[in-house]
């Protein structure tokens, strides 16, 4: 017998028969004996309509009420989840972020959690029940509903997780678990049996969406084994953990991500000084924009050119602040484009395997690809293209680094 924590989001819970299919799966892990707690999100599309409801009101809703609104997407779910549950035969409960007491901070939308009071859960498990919990929110110190942001639920799941000590987190969407890059760009695509916190971390920054960035930090931060299966399909999904060091097998390469959101801005001619980057950026950041990637080139002039990026949201916000900077600083021009891509080659192997680098950029180069910036850590290596050229440089590469062949594959 094993304790279960499951979560399923919005399309797996988007209509009565999706829910029915949920209680199905459920009852299964019942009958064999397991233990479970399931984490549901609103029904798809329900989260947006709520606010669409908000912003027909007013542009600019008061943070504390629509965190009461939109917290209450979930507790539709949770119910009827519940009433298929009985309906089976299986005693279930459910509960809000409140109820449960996900004790959170106070910050609105994106509120973090502090703390999880596990003893109803562990009462109710204790009687043989299924617990059903609401993801995305929690309350804070004063008793207010607050929400974790988009994506929250994996966030509550794996939070429940670690709090309960359980055996697997197990994340249930409309895949069937994580691949080598996206099946839609390259159909050879393999589904990894394994991968490590690490390079999912990577993966999910890069620009891969199958779970939210800091549910995965969290599982990495609690060693909770985290495993992203499909709700529609069977199947063993992919099973995220700590890095095994006796796995000799492991591939050098274990996916290639990309983001085509990307925009690229170049000041040109600043003249070489300390500070000179604070100067540029610190506007931007004043301005609550992300920087991504940075290149700085020095020329016998004394000047330098200095590229970063950005979302492509960002775009022409950036450009406005940037040609401000650039009277101010003395530069020649400020340059852009967004029209570009950023793919990255991500695997824990490259720590203790050469040439990864070199092989990436060959391989770009014998499709006539060029690279614009390059930037690395231990086991990542991104590169801004081209965005005419993602799809064929994607598929170069994971050619390149024999990931389309099944042995890629941890068995």
């Amino acid at each position: 017998m094993a304790l279960y924590v499951q979560k399923y989001g919005g399309t797996s819970v988007g209509s009565i028969e999706r829910i029915e299919a949920v209680a199905d799966k459920v009852s299964s892990f019942r009958r064999r004996g397991d233990d479970v707690v399931v984490v549901l999100s609103a029904m798809s599309g329900e989260t947006n309509r709520l606010i669409g409801l908000a912003k027909s009101i007013t542009s600019e809703p008061d943070p504390r009420e629509l965190d009461v609104l939109v917290s209450t997407g979930e507790q539709v779910t949770i119910a009827l989840l519940c009433m298929a549950l009985q309906k089976r035969g299986f005693e279930a409960r459910s509960y809000t972020g409140a109820q449960v007491k996900i004790l959170t901070d106070r910050a609105y939308s994106k509120a973090r959690i502090q703390d999880i009071e596990t003893e109803r859960m562990r009462s109710d498990l204790a009687a043989g029940r299924v617990v059903v919990v609401a993801g995305f929110q929690g309350v804070d110190p004063d008793g207010n509903i607050t929400t974790l942001g988009r994506g929250g639920s994996d966030t509550t799941g794996v939070a429940l997780a670690a709090a309960l000590k359980a055996d697997e987190c197990q994340i249930y969407t409309d895949v069937d678990g994580v691949y080598t890059t996206d099946p839609r760009v390259v159909e050879s695509a393999q589904r990894l049996e394994k991968i490590t916190f690490e390079e999912m971390l990577e993966m999910a920054s890069l620009g891969s969406k199958v779970l939210q960035i800091r549910s995965v930090e969290f599982a990495g931060k609690y060693k909770v084994p985290l495993r992203v299966l499909s709700s529609m399909v069977d199947g063993p999904g992919t099973l995220i953990t700590t890095e095994d060091e006796t796995d000799v097998e492991k591939p050098v390469i274990s996916g290639i991500a990309f983001n085509r959101d990307e925009a690229k801005l170049t000041v040109v001619g600043v003249p070489d000084i300390p500070g000179v980057a604070s100067r540029i950026l610190g506007p931007v950041s004043r301005a609550n924009i992300e920087v991504d990637m940075i290149v700085q080139n020095v020329a016998g002039d004394k000047t330098t050119d200095f590229t970063f990026t950005v979302h492509r949201n960002d775009y022409e916000k950036t450009k406005k602040i940037l040609e401000k900077v650039v009277s101010e600083l003395g530069a020649r021009e400020c340059s852009g484009d967004n029209k570009i891509a950023k793919v990255s080659i991500v695997g824990v192997g490259m720590r203790s395997h050469a040439g990864v680098a070199s092989k990436m950029f060959d391989t770009l180069a014998n499709e006539n690809i060029n690279i614009q910036m390059i930037s690395t850590s231990e086991i990542k290596v991104s590169v801004v293209i081209a965005e005419k050229y993602l799809e064929l440089a994607v598929r170069a590469l994971h050619s390149s680094f024999n990931l389309d062949a099944t042995d890629t594959v941890s068995e």
